[in-house]
């Protein structure tokens, strides 16, 4: 039995942790949730499961919470409330999904309180990779990773060490602009909020859709794989797989590849890093190749999405790039979604705050975090 704290647990991948804690309730205890503002589904979810401890942004709402639930669960609020919610003495594993950057310090919290961490928040090896893989390190912990591309290459790789290996492959549907002939570059600045939103694969929250309409998804994924299997970025490598089948894949020296498929679905890159190193029975995922009929490949047209060129250069430099390449990013899909800049645009205004970057090379939390909040007042600026 796995004792499992969830930060964020209203979102598509909380909810989604949920199902999967439902689904193996004799391995999966839910002892700690927090949530962003969601007090309806929180309190259902509380009351489903029991959990000792939950938590909520709103000091406001912690309140009600509490009269609505009496002595029955500790409720705490805000950056304080995921803090100790992430070092609960009774947890063995914290599953980060937060979005945004509010995932960093309990991550490092958790690690520090000798925790295994899950993490579904790109943020937090993007932003500090170099320092959250040292902790982890240090105090003896494992960083898990649940994002279903990196799932794979940890279940492929199977603990081999990273000089076997010559290259990781990370799928990337291709988003909903894929098709040249029917999406030219030309025509980029014609899409909509309400078109980038239409994931071909995945069913996500809104910020991770528009970056998987733009690719800087993929792009944050290969420097979360870079700090993941401490690989340098020459070796990260993407490939465009429209049905989504294949998770990623792992090329070893000798030429052979190693790849994890399996139809999409959230749920099981979240039991395996819940239940790792065991594989639980469960019938939540079912996957027919005659239905699919064929996988395809193809390269990355980095001329119309050049946020995979942008995340590779943020990765090599490394340093504070990859923070700012991060905060500018949320800033510029917040503009596009308030119809305030076009599409092109959210990949030219990083590239542009990213120019201007001095950059600090192995660089403090202080400074990290210090990075990014210039990175966001530049942004707002250009």
């Amino acid at each position: 039995m796995k004792n499992v704290v969830l930060l964020g647990s209203t979102g598509s991948i909380g909810t989604s942790t949920i199902k999967v804690a439902e689904d193996l309730p004799s391995h999966i205890r839910l002892i700690g949730l927090a949530a962003g503002n969601n007090t309806e589904l929180l309190l259902k979810q509380t009351g489903k499961h029991r959990p000792a401890a939950i938590s909520i942004s709103d000091p406001k709402k912690a309140k009600q919470l509490q009269n609505a639930l009496g002595t029955s669960v500790r409720v705490y609020a805000g950056d304080e409330g995921l803090l100790k919610l992430a070092t609960l003495p009774e947890a063995d594993i914290v599953l980060i999904a937060i979005v945004g950057t509010a995932g960093l310090q309990p991550a490092l919290a958790a690690i520090r309180a000798g925790k295994d961490i899950a993490v579904a928040s790109k943020e937090i090896l993007v932003m500090a990779g170099e320092i959250v893989m040292s902790e982890a390190k240090k105090h003896g912990v494992r960083v898990l990773a649940v994002d279903s591309e990196h799932s794979a290459i940890f279940q492929c790789l199977d603990d081999k060490p990273s000089s076997s290996v010559r290259n990781l492959w990370l799928t990337a549907s291709g988003g909903p602009f894929r098709d040249k002939a029917q999406w030219p570059k030309e025509k980029f600045a014609e899409i909509t909020v309400e078109l980038a939103l239409k994931h071909p694969s995945w069913v996500m929250g809104l910020k991770i859709t528009i970056d998987s309409a733009t690719l800087f998804n993929k792009g944050l994924e290969m420097i979360e794989a870079r700090w993941l299997f401490d690989i340098e970025m020459a070796r990260v490598q993407v490939v465009v797989h429209p049905q989504s089948v294949v998770h990623s894949m792992v090329e070893f020296v000798d030429g052979s590849i190693i790849a994890q498929l399996s139809t999409p679905d959230m749920c099981l890159p979240i039991q395996y890093a819940l239940t790792y190193p065991s594989r639980v029975g469960s019938d939540r995922v079912q996957t027919n190749f005659a239905k699919y009929g064929s996988l395809t490949f193809e390269e990355p047209d980095t001329e119309r999405f050049p946020a995979l060129n942008l995340a590779r250069r943020a990765g090599e430099i490394g340093g504070t790039l990859p923070a700012v390449l991060n905060a500018a990013n949320e800033v510029a899909v917040e503009a596009f979604c308030n119809r305030k800049i076009s599409f092109p645009q959210i990949t030219a205004m990083v590239a542009r705050v990213m120019e201007r970057h001095q950059v600090a090379q192995h660089p403090t939390l202080a400074q990290i975090l210090e990075a990014d909040a210039w990175a966001r007042v530049e942004a707002a600026r250009v």
